[in-house]
């Protein structure tokens, strides 16, 4: 049984707070920043780091922009999309530390009933995470090929 939302039960102006809130690891951003071959030491090499703007490592942004969309599969999409269809106006407006906690929610900015299946319809969603001080560290808008609860021919 999917946990996620169909299209039809998805309005424009829902806001969904998840509940998963997470504390950001040194392990965390070690293994995302390696496994995915970032050799920038901002986030690796805490002396370099000491001597930027950041004054210390701050964490990989697309772990941050992977962890707001994934926080939100359970309560949105989870056994009810097909995929993403991409991501528009991603910011990341503070820097993310090791130690921060992140909460998340997400808002359907818009939807259509898609014009060549039968069987789904795009949503658009605007994910947003903060950190403990309640300042927004990520900001994206994602659109989704959600599933219908019924065939849009019945």
């Amino acid at each position: 049984m999917a946990s996620g939302k169909y299209f039809e039960e998805l309005s424009i102006g829902d806001v969904f707070p998840h509940s998963l809130r997470r504390t950001v690891t040194e392990t965390d951003n070690l293994l995302f920043t390696t496994l995915t071959h970032n050799t920038q030491p901002l986030h690796l090499d805490e002396e370099f780091s000491k001597k930027t703007i950041h004054g210390s490592r701050i964490v990989n942004s697309l772990y941050t922009l992977s962890l707001v969309v994934g926080v939100s599969v359970n309560d949105l999409t989870e056994g009810t999309t097909l995929g993403n269809l991409g991501f528009d106006e991603t910011v990341f407006p503070a820097a993310v530390r090791i130690g921060d906690t992140l909460r998340c929610e997400t808002e359907v900015v818009g939807k259509r009933e898609s014009k060549s299946r039968t069987d789904s319809g795009i949503v658009w969603f605007e994910h947003r995470a903060y950190n403990q001080n309640d300042v927004v560290v990520v900001k994206t808008k994602r659109a989704a090929l959600m599933l219908r609860k019924t065939d849009g021919n019945e």
